[in-house]
């Protein structure tokens, strides 16, 4: 079986190091937060070109904070893209908000611009655009017209670790960038976890209190606060990873490079190529009206795939009230209909890759030749 995402190939890749350091966690007694986490938010400050960052316990706690820290909260609107999953918009609740869905671009997969500028109203406060399948959205324009209506940017970064744009990376260009380190993220820790980049130290401060049950200085509760620290085990396994993050990311885009080369001229359609750095690839997703029949056959010849994502939040029953039912956001429901998720990981080998699209071309070969004699 060639796998969706093999950690195990990552594990074995790093084993020493990442038991060392799990080891020396241990024996220090340090589990919650700690010096670990405090040398990983350093680390990833500096790997993201921020002034600050604030490691969690999950993504979604980073968005749920972002949102607070900016003092997001009941009667304030927010807008994000019908394209992501569920987390994006659940965040929104979580601080009180309101949701408000935009279509997103029918190439680059992320928020339209225009059709964010469109959802705007006098109650939207902020926006939350999202860099998904590891591609950043069109920050330029998005920045530009939120900055014009006065709102917050806050970068659901949470599978774009790395990815850089004109020189700045991912999260570090709205106010508040939110990553998630879920373990199958191109920087995963082996449990939960997520974090924030900042370079706004009023915003980073906050979130430090909110994250820690509102604390300033030991049962000092200045806010009403949370319990969303990371462990300290999390801080050092994710400090390891950071240092492979780079190659990590070099092989992804060859693994992505190759997969364009073996299926262009098809009727697969495979993800827009990006202009610079913008994609580190945390998914390759191929998009085809048949993508069932497809997974189907993969997976009959040992081939596993994902779907990212079968269904838009607001075809989600408990969205609903986001949309107005089908054909709400006709290209967010296209691409649901059509993606396809292909095996991508560093350790993925390019005889694997001419299996995968070898048998996918067939699949797709066979289903012509039907629709033809029909």
């Amino acid at each position: 079986m060639i796998p969706l995402l093999d950690l195990k190939a990552q594990y074995a890749g790093i084993k020493a190091e990442l038991d060392a350091a799990v080891l020396e966690t241990l024996a220090s007694c340090a589990y919650v937060s700690g010096p670990r986490v405090d040398a990983f938010e350093a680390d990833f400050a500096a790997f993201c070109g921020a002034r600050e960052a604030i490691a969690l316990n999950s993504g979604t706690s980073a968005l749920h904070l972002a949102l607070l820290a900016l003092g997001i909260g009941p009667g304030d609107e927010v807008i994000a893209p019908a394209m992501t999953f569920v987390a994006t918009v659940a965040a929104i609740r979580y601080a009180g908000a309101t949701p408000v869905l935009a279509d997103v671009d029918p190439e680059t997969w992320n928020l339209d611009p225009a059709a964010f500028e469109r959802a705007i109203t006098a109650r939207t406060r902020a926006v939350i655009p999202v860099h998904l399948h590891g591609r950043m959205a069109e920050m330029d324009a998005i920045t530009r017209i939120a900055r014009r209506h006065g709102l917050a940017v806050i970068e659901d970064a949470a599978q774009a670790h790395g990815a850089r744009m004109r020189n700045r990376s991912a999260g570090t260009i709205g106010d508040i960038g939110c990553f998630s380190f879920y373990p199958g993220k191109n920087l995963g820790a082996c449990g939960e976890g997520g974090g924030v980049v900042t370079d706004r130290q009023d915003l980073a401060a906050t979130i430090r209190q909110l994250r820690d049950w509102g604390q300033e200085g030991r049962y000092n509760h200045v806010r009403h606060g949370f319990n969303y620290r990371m462990d300290g085990i999390q801080g050092a396994i994710l400090a390891v990873k950071l240092k492979h993050l780079p190659e990590w990311t070099r092989r992804r885009r060859e693994v992505a490079a190759l997969y364009d080369d073996l299926l262009a001229g098809s009727p697969i359609g495979t993800p827009a190529k990006p202009k610079e750095l913008e994609h580190v690839y945390h998914v390759y997703a191929i998009r085809h009206p048949e993508r069932d029949r497809l997974a189907h056959g993969l997976a009959e010849a040992g081939i596993a795939t994902g779907l990212h994502y079968p269904r838009p939040v607001h075809l989600q029953p408990a969205y609903a009230e986001l949309g107005r039912g089908p054909g709400s956001f006709p290209v967010s429901e296209r691409l649901a209909e059509e993606f396809l998720s292909l095996p991508i990981f560093p350790e993925l080998t390019p005889a694997q890759q001419r299996q995968i699209c070898d048998t996918l071309l067939r699949l797709a070969s066979e289903g012509a030749v039907k629709s033809h004699a029909a």
